[in-house]
């Protein structure tokens, strides 16, 4: 049964999913308008979304590391805020240098922070004794979609960049400071009843590393081209253009609300199964949709199957860590990354080389392959739970 002291944590969980959520939003949505700002073409485009995940995996090995040693709780008051600063810096940056150094400071900050909020998660799960994940990606969503909407809104009411950014990243800091204090200490991410030294499988990781890198393939591929796909291919309004992101944000949130649920009574492998068919329908969708309805409507079937990676992901590598250190959810969280990196350079590359509509066929593949690996995240035993 959870103490008031776990339902406190949980609720600062819930805050730091959702200012993540809402972070990366504000940013992404502003893909194509920071395209046209800085005169980028595909290829410099791409390039330059390759530095995200690049430092956000160096961000997250770090994490890991200093969360081994003093809890993801002091990483994640000074890493949030520091994301935040860096999304404005992003908009007010009037020269491409001064944009990369502000890319640069974000992945590093959202990596560490990625990883730092699973970790709190995995955490919280422990204590509850039963699947919670779910719910805190969910609320990663919900204030995803509230930044998609929010960008479409700001284009309507023709709001400059920086201040289009600038709003939602003080609810962002504001949001990290109350948050911060009630988290869970470095003793209360540990597990009691596990010896110290105990060391987790690698093998089992596998199917979840690769699970996940799929999963961000596709991601990345929605994140960063969705803006850029309904504006050049599909001729989309300004207010129209980041319906599609919020499509997938939003069906991304009704299959993550019901998730822990539905993993309590179908077991997470059937759930992400199921996930990678309905994804891989969702992008057939946008590879051939022949309107924006259509086009929106596919994005967020993408958003309904990926859903549930990744939480199945981080719930299924902390039962791998039985000393609750974070290193293995730090390690999983890198294949983040790594799909994320993938992804950027292998849709954008395919948009460069033929055009962003075929470039979403890669995506496509890489989701079918979800199902394949599904089987690995059907647990052995049941999850740790506190002494």
């Amino acid at each position: 049964m959870p103490t008031p002291r776990d339902r406190l944590a949980r609720h600062a969980t819930f805050v730091v999913f959702a200012v993540q959520g809402l972070s990366f939003a504000a940013l992404l949505t502003q893909v194509a308008t920071l395209q046209h700002k800085h005169e980028l073409d595909e290829g410099d485009l791409t390039l330059l979304l390759l530095v995200i995940p690049v430092l956000a995996g160096a961000g997250s090995v770090a994490a890991g590391s200093l969360a081994a040693r003093g809890g993801s709780k002091r990483l994640l008051r000074l890493a949030q805020p520091t994301v935040a600063v860096a999304v404005v810096g992003a908009g007010l940056a009037p020269s491409l240098p001064v944009l990369v150094a502000a890319l640069v400071l974000f992945g590093l900050a959202v990596g560490a922070v990625d990883a730092g909020m699973n970790m709190q998660g995995v955490a919280v799960e422990r204590r509850y004794g039963r699947p919670v994940l779910n719910g805190f990606h969910a609320l990663w969503s919900v204030a995803s979609l509230a930044g998609a909407l929010w960008a479409s809104a700001a284009a309507a009411l023709d709001l400059s960049l920086a201040l289009t950014l600038a709003i939602p990243m003080a609810l962002a800091v504001a949001g990290s400071l109350y948050a911060g204090p009630s988290l869970c200490t470095h003793l209360e991410e540990r597990v009691e009843t596990v010896k110290a030294g105990t060391r987790f499988p690698w093998r089992p990781i596998i199917p979840l590393c690769l699970a996940m890198a799929f999963l961000y393939v596709g991601d990345a591929a929605v994140s960063n081209f969705s803006t850029v796909y309904m504006q050049d291919i599909l001729t989309a309004a300004p207010s129209v253009v980041p319906l599609a992101y919020a499509a997938y944000q939003a069906t991304t949130l009704l299959v993550r609300a019901g998730g822990d649920l539905a993993v309590r009574r179908y077991g997470p492998a059937a759930i992400v199964r199921i996930g990678g068919a309905i994804a891989t329908l969702g992008f057939l969708g946008v590879l051939l949709a022949p309107s924006q309805p259509v086009a929106i409507v596919a994005f967020g079937l993408t958003g309904m199957g990926l859903a549930v990676v990744a939480p199945q992901s981080f719930s299924a590598a902390g039962r791998l860590d039985p000393a609750g250190t974070g290193v293995a959810i730090a390690r999983v969280n890198l294949f983040n990354y790594v799909g994320f990196i993938v992804g950027a350079a292998l849709v954008g590359g395919i948009a460069d080389a033929a055009d962003m509509r075929v470039a979403f066929a890669a995506p496509l593949v890489l989701a079918a392959g979800i199902i394949t690996l599904a089987r690995g995240f059907q647990p052995s035993a049941a999850p740790a739970t506190r002494a």
